[in-house]
């Protein structure tokens, strides 16, 4: 079901501390920094060779990831992302095992304009897990 790794994506309290690490230190290749309201999230995309780290920045003070910053302060691995070809076909196929999708369950679309979904963390190891549709 799952193809390749998309993304891992990293929360940061701030972008440019974010920047600082990826883009001056390691060399990475960044994106324009973008607001996804509908995400309550700001994100940046760092392109590597294989794959790509997406960091992600609160968006306001409602924002989804501020809970999980108040108990990572320094920001960490938030979550992973990986393709699918059909996500409607993949998430039938997850609820049919026994999966809990987040949310009302309908794919919503994400930071590079495709649908996706976010999968129970309690249900994959602890890992909050993104699925888009490739």
């Amino acid at each position: 079901m799952i193809g390749r790794l998309n993304h891992v994506a990293i929360a940061v309290l701030d972008m440019e501390e974010g920047l600082k690490v990826y883009r001056d230190v390691l060399g990475g290749i960044a994106s324009e920094k973008v607001a996804q309201p509908d995400h309550g999230v700001s994100t940046v995309f760092i392109e590597l060779p294989n794959t790509k780290i997406e960091l992600l920045e609160p968006l306001g003070k409602n924002s989804p990831i501020s809970k999980f910053l108040e108990r990572n302060t320094q920001g960490g691995i938030h979550h992973i992302c990986y393709e699918v070809d059909d996500i409607l076909a993949a998430r039938d196929q997850l609820v049919a095992n026994g999966a809990r999708i987040l949310g009302d369950g309908e794919p919503k679309i994400g930071a590079h304009g495709k649908p996706v979904l976010f999968l129970h963390p309690k249900d994959f190891l602890g890992t909050l897990t993104e699925l888009e549709q490739a």
